[in-house]
Protein backbone atom coordinates (compact mmCIF):
# COMPACT_ATOMS: atom_id res chain seq x y z
CA UNK A 1 0.00 0.00 0.00
CA UNK A 2 1.59 3.02 -0.86
CA UNK A 3 2.07 6.43 1.43
CA UNK A 4 1.74 10.03 0.68
CA UNK A 5 3.98 11.82 3.01
CA UNK A 6 3.28 15.74 3.86
CA UNK A 7 5.83 17.79 5.45
CA UNK A 8 4.61 20.64 7.51
CA UNK A 9 0.64 19.97 6.97
CA UNK A 10 -1.36 22.37 7.64
CA UNK A 11 -2.68 21.69 11.95
CA UNK A 12 -6.30 22.43 11.75
CA UNK A 13 -8.43 21.08 14.33
CA UNK A 14 -9.38 17.66 11.55
CA UNK A 15 -5.56 16.88 11.83
CA UNK A 16 -4.69 17.84 15.31
CA UNK A 17 -7.80 15.10 16.43
CA UNK A 18 -6.74 12.43 13.50
CA UNK A 19 -3.20 12.43 15.39
CA UNK A 20 -4.64 13.10 18.95
CA UNK A 21 -6.70 9.44 17.96
CA UNK A 22 -3.63 7.72 16.07
CA UNK A 23 -1.81 8.36 19.59
CA UNK A 24 -4.28 6.89 21.55
CA UNK A 25 -4.95 4.11 19.40
CA UNK A 26 -0.67 3.38 19.13
CA UNK A 27 -0.72 3.75 23.12
CA UNK A 28 -3.72 0.99 23.68
CA UNK A 29 -2.03 -1.20 21.34
CA UNK A 30 0.78 -1.32 23.52
CA UNK A 31 3.08 1.96 21.45
CA UNK A 32 5.81 3.47 23.69
CA UNK A 33 4.40 7.01 22.40
CA UNK A 34 4.91 8.80 26.32
CA UNK A 35 1.66 6.83 27.74
CA UNK A 36 0.66 3.67 29.35
CA UNK A 37 -2.80 1.73 28.33
CA UNK A 38 -5.19 2.64 28.46
CA UNK A 39 -5.84 6.01 27.72
CA UNK A 40 -8.63 8.01 26.30
CA UNK A 41 -8.17 10.57 23.54
CA UNK A 42 -8.48 13.27 26.26
CA UNK A 43 -5.53 12.12 28.24
CA UNK A 44 -3.25 12.08 25.28
CA UNK A 45 -4.50 16.07 23.86
CA UNK A 46 -2.26 17.70 26.39
CA UNK A 47 0.66 16.20 25.31
CA UNK A 48 -0.52 16.75 21.45
CA UNK A 49 -1.17 20.11 21.89
CA UNK A 50 1.87 20.69 23.74
CA UNK A 51 4.04 18.75 20.88
CA UNK A 52 1.62 20.66 18.58
CA UNK A 53 2.86 24.37 20.10
CA UNK A 54 6.31 23.70 18.87
CA UNK A 55 5.52 23.12 15.32
CA UNK A 56 6.05 25.68 12.79
CA UNK A 57 6.87 25.50 8.91
CA UNK A 58 10.55 26.30 8.27
CA UNK A 59 10.73 26.93 12.52
CA UNK A 60 12.71 24.57 14.79
CA UNK A 61 10.24 21.71 15.05
CA UNK A 62 8.57 19.99 12.42
CA UNK A 63 5.58 17.45 11.57
CA UNK A 64 6.05 14.82 8.79
CA UNK A 65 2.85 12.75 8.30
CA UNK A 66 1.89 9.61 6.38
CA UNK A 67 -1.60 8.91 4.53
CA UNK A 68 -2.47 6.20 2.96
CA UNK A 69 -2.83 7.20 -1.03
CA UNK A 70 -5.70 5.02 -1.26
CA UNK A 71 -8.38 5.93 1.54
CA UNK A 72 -6.10 9.12 2.81
CA UNK A 73 -6.43 7.65 6.14
CA UNK A 74 -3.48 9.31 8.60
CA UNK A 75 -1.58 6.25 9.43
CA UNK A 76 1.57 7.79 10.22
CA UNK A 77 3.32 10.62 12.27
CA UNK A 78 6.62 11.70 13.68
CA UNK A 79 8.04 15.22 15.20
CA UNK A 80 11.11 16.52 14.04
CA UNK A 81 12.54 18.19 17.46
CA UNK A 82 15.00 20.94 17.64
CA UNK A 83 17.42 21.03 20.99
CA UNK A 84 16.84 24.85 20.79
CA UNK A 85 21.11 25.25 21.32
CA UNK A 86 23.10 26.19 18.83
CA UNK A 87 25.74 23.56 19.65
CA UNK A 88 23.37 21.10 18.60
CA UNK A 89 21.65 22.51 15.35
CA UNK A 90 23.42 19.92 13.22
CA UNK A 91 20.84 17.29 14.19
CA UNK A 92 17.06 17.09 15.57
CA UNK A 93 15.61 14.33 17.85
CA UNK A 94 12.51 12.61 16.12
CA UNK A 95 9.76 12.36 18.72
CA UNK A 96 6.12 10.66 18.80
CA UNK A 97 7.34 7.64 15.71
CA UNK A 98 3.90 6.19 15.64
CA UNK A 99 2.24 4.11 13.14
CA UNK A 100 -1.69 3.19 13.07
CA UNK A 101 -1.86 -0.47 14.86
CA UNK A 102 -3.97 -1.95 12.19
CA UNK A 103 -0.41 -1.32 9.02
CA UNK A 104 2.07 -2.37 11.25
CA UNK A 105 3.92 -4.81 9.99
CA UNK A 106 3.45 -3.71 6.35
CA UNK A 107 6.62 -1.58 6.04
CA UNK A 108 5.00 1.97 7.13
CA UNK A 109 6.99 2.25 9.91
CA UNK A 110 10.42 1.72 7.73
CA UNK A 111 9.06 3.53 4.99
CA UNK A 112 8.69 6.77 7.68
CA UNK A 113 12.05 6.94 9.20
CA UNK A 114 13.45 6.58 5.87
CA UNK A 115 11.24 9.73 4.48
CA UNK A 116 12.46 11.28 7.78
CA UNK A 117 16.27 10.40 6.79
CA UNK A 118 15.34 11.56 3.35
CA UNK A 119 13.77 15.26 4.87
CA UNK A 120 17.08 15.34 6.88
CA UNK A 121 19.56 14.84 4.41
CA UNK A 122 17.84 17.84 2.58
CA UNK A 123 18.18 20.26 5.16
CA UNK A 124 21.54 19.31 5.43
CA UNK A 125 21.05 17.58 8.61
CA UNK A 126 24.06 15.20 9.69
CA UNK A 127 22.07 13.11 12.36
CA UNK A 128 18.68 12.23 13.49
CA UNK A 129 18.45 10.70 17.23
CA UNK A 130 15.52 9.34 18.93
CA UNK A 131 14.89 7.21 21.63
CA UNK A 132 12.93 4.04 22.64
CA UNK A 133 11.41 2.60 25.75
CA UNK A 134 13.41 -0.77 26.60
CA UNK A 135 11.22 -4.38 27.13
CA UNK A 136 9.83 -3.70 23.74
CA UNK A 137 12.21 -4.84 21.10
CA UNK A 138 12.23 -1.14 19.32
CA UNK A 139 15.57 -1.06 19.60
CA UNK A 140 15.98 -3.90 16.87
CA UNK A 141 13.49 -2.14 14.55
CA UNK A 142 15.52 1.36 14.73
CA UNK A 143 18.25 -0.83 13.88
CA UNK A 144 17.15 -2.30 10.51
CA UNK A 145 16.73 1.59 9.40
CA UNK A 146 20.30 1.95 10.08
CA UNK A 147 19.59 3.82 13.93
CA UNK A 148 22.56 2.14 16.03
CA UNK A 149 22.23 2.29 20.11
CA UNK A 150 24.66 4.96 21.99
CA UNK A 151 22.94 5.46 25.56
CA UNK A 152 20.81 3.54 27.54
CA UNK A 153 19.92 4.84 30.96
CA UNK A 154 18.56 1.94 33.26
CA UNK A 155 15.45 2.01 34.83
CA UNK A 156 14.10 5.60 33.64
CA UNK A 157 10.84 4.56 32.92
CA UNK A 158 8.12 3.83 34.79
CA UNK A 159 5.65 1.95 33.56
CA UNK A 160 3.78 0.80 36.93
CA UNK A 161 4.73 0.32 39.78
CA UNK A 162 7.77 -2.53 39.74
CA UNK A 163 7.82 -2.31 36.26
CA UNK A 164 10.88 0.37 35.48
CA UNK A 165 12.26 0.34 31.64
CA UNK A 166 15.32 1.14 30.00
CA UNK A 167 15.47 4.34 28.50
CA UNK A 168 17.01 3.57 25.20
CA UNK A 169 19.13 6.17 23.05
CA UNK A 170 19.35 5.75 19.13
CA UNK A 171 21.54 7.66 16.77
CA UNK A 172 21.62 7.45 12.57
CA UNK A 173 24.75 9.12 11.23
CA UNK A 174 23.82 10.75 8.19
CA UNK A 175 27.33 11.92 7.13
Amino acid sequence: MALIFTLDPELDPDLRTEIVRLWADVTNAGGAVGFVAPVTEEEVRDSAERQFAGVEPDGPDRLLVAHESATGRLVGVLFFASMRFDLMEHWRMLKRVMVHPDVQGLGHGARLLAEAERVAREWGLESLRLTARGGLGLERFYARSGYREVGRVPAAIRVAPGDDRDDITMWLDLR
